[in-house]
């Protein structure tokens, strides 16, 4: 299972729900995923926070205790020695499409948050200026609203309906066209448009692997390698941080 990553000076790293399975968090899709509920599905879209935003945070509310309870696992970890381990020379970047906070938690530095952060609270009024805040409160007893301008307040995550960040996009892409290594770790390949990366991180040149708990199906022609196993034991194995 040796790699040699003392190869590679530009490094890119894609996680998804699965590298937190082992922190307690359900995934998003798979068996027992979180979205395999019709009614979770509707209650994350962007047009039930504005017209019924008493349901939105009736489920991203109730999240954020297990989020809040949840800590970091080995793999999150074995992300975290590997990139302060890592020479001068070599760049680093994780793009995570998890809302949880563990890879920060862990000891990561260079992270790309594509949707966000579910113990973020910011206003949805576009052109108020409250800056977004750190907050677990589940608001379980009604929807809150902003002190400066009274609208409705809603976790700082990306909901179904929306775009991502356009910042967060153009980190990622310039970290595409560079790497010459593109590492994806518990996700489904499925989701657009993080599971198009690998195919610009492969046009780019780069080596890609793809590590998860399941076999991608069908398999994405954009990935050279496949390595199956649980994340937490795969990864600070196969990253050598074991």
């Amino acid at each position: 299972m040796a790699f040699d990553f003392t190869r590679y000076r530009r490094i890119v790293v894609l996680t998804g729900a699965g590298i937190s399975a082992a922190s307690g968090l359900r995934t998003f899709r798979g068996p027992g995923g979180i979205w395999d509920d019709a009614q979770v599905a509707e209650c994350g879209h962007v047009a039930t926070l504005r017209a019924r935003p008493q349901r939105t945070w009736a489920l991203f509310g109730a999240m954020r205790e297990p989020v809040a309870a949840a800590r970091p696992n080995a793999a999150h970890r074995a992300l975290a020695q590997f990139e302060a381990r890592l020479q001068p020379e070599q760049d680093f970047l994780l793009i995570t499409q998890n809302i949880d906070g563990l890879h920060q938690q862990a000891g990561s530095r260079r992270v790309v948050e594509l949707h966000g952060n579910l113990r973020t609270t910011r206003c949805s009024e576009e052109g108020c200026t409250l800056e977004p805040f750190a907050d677990d409160a589940s608001y379980a007893a009604g929807v809150p609203r902003c002190r400066l301008c009274g609208g409705v307040l809603r976790p700082d995550i990306v909901l179904f309906g929306e775009m991502l960040p356009m910042q967060a996009l153009s980190h990622v892409q310039q970290a595409l066209q560079d790497c010459d290594l593109f590492i994806a770790v518990g996700t489904s390949g499925t989701v657009t448009p993080a599971a198009e990366f690998v195919r610009a991180a492969r046009y780019a040149g780069a080596h890609t692997v793809y590590l998860n708990l399941e076999p991608m199906r069908p398999r994405h022609p954009a990935f050279a390698e496949e390595l199956l196993g649980p994340a937490e034991e795969l990864l600070p194995r196969w990253l050598g941080t074991a």
